[in-house]
Order: structure tokens, then C-alpha cells, then sequence
């Protein structure tokens, strides 16, 4: 699965707590398992865009790690829930990033073997304008993708 000899493949997984996110990290964990890869669970937060649009007073600083602790919590009960109580464990990193969610997902699979991400999270009117975020990372990712249908992720939650 690696191109490169020299390290163990890479699985970069997006999480964003919906169920096809958490049916794509549980496939991510079982690619793993049978790959011997190293398993990045990514999650990408924002300051929403009515608390920066124009007119607002800046964002404090304890607001923004709110955003950043919720980020936390929900990658961290994906973790817990999809991979947590399985005997054979693999090596699972986590990355708690700011930003838009496709591009954070793009830079950390740039040299990833593999991205595997839900096909629609929590996105909501904005998504519908602009387009999904794995349908933007299936067009712009260096490497191939796995993305985990809705209906698939219905039937087994």
C-alpha cells in the first residue's frame, strides 16, 4: 500500500462525529488492521462565520478553544466508540485542526497512501452552495480515496 519504503502506510480518516464519519474511521481501523498502517483521525474546526462577519467584535480567545474543545470531545468519542474496545489495536493519531474542513483533510493526506472520509457530515446550507467536502477532496487529493456512503452508514448505525 506505501509508496514509500521507509514508513508504514498512512490512512488519513476526516471525523466529524456524523454517522457515515464515524462508519469511515471504523473502515479506516479495519484497513489498518489488515495493512499494518498508521491511522490519522483528522477533524477540522472553525469560528462560525456570524461570529466573524462584519460588524462583530473579534472572538476571544476562550472562544475559540471552546470550538477547539468541542473538536476535541467529538473526535475523541468517535475514537472511543469505533476503535476503543478492540483487542487488536492499531496506531491511531489524532489532529485537531483550524480551518476550512476540505483543505485541512487535503494537507494532511499530501503524502497520506489513502483518505477515507463520510459522504456528508455535518455540513449544512453552506455545503449545499458550495459543494461537499468529500466531494471536493475526491477532486483534489493526491491520493486515492474511500468515501463511505450515507445509506451504507444508516444501515449499520
Amino acid at each position: 500500500m506505501s509508496a514509500n519504503k521507509d514508513r508504514p502506510p498512512r490512512i488519513v480518516v476526516g471525523v466529524d462525529g456524523s454517522p457515515s464519519s464515524r462508519m469511515a474511521l471504523s473502515w479506516a481501523v479495519r484497513q489498518a488492521k489488515v495493512t499494518g498502517a498508521i491511522v490519522d483521525a483528522v477533524i477540522a474546526w472553525q469560528i462560525p462565520a456570524e461570529l466573524t462577519g462584519y460588524g462583530w467584535a473579534p472572538v476571544t480567545i476562550a472562544e475559540a478553544t471552546g470550538f477547539e474543545d468541542s473538536a476535541k470531545r467529538v473526535l475523541e468519542e468517535a475514537i472511543s466508540d469505533v476503535a476503543g474496545s478492540d483487542d487488536q489495536q492499531v496506531w491511531l493519531q489524532t489532529q485537531i485542526v483550524q480551518g476550512i474542513p476540505a483543505r485541512v483533510l487535503l494537507d494532511a493526506s499530501a503524502d497520506a497512501d489513502l483518505l477515507v472520509l463520510g459522504r456528508r457530515g455535518h455540513g449544512g446550507f453552506e455545503d449545499a452552495l458550495l459543494g461537499s467536502v468529500s466531494q471536493h477532496c475526491v477532486q483534489h487529493a493526491r491520493c486515492p480515496a474511500v468515501i463511505m456512503r450515507d445509506d451504507v452508514a444508516e444501515a449499520v448505525a
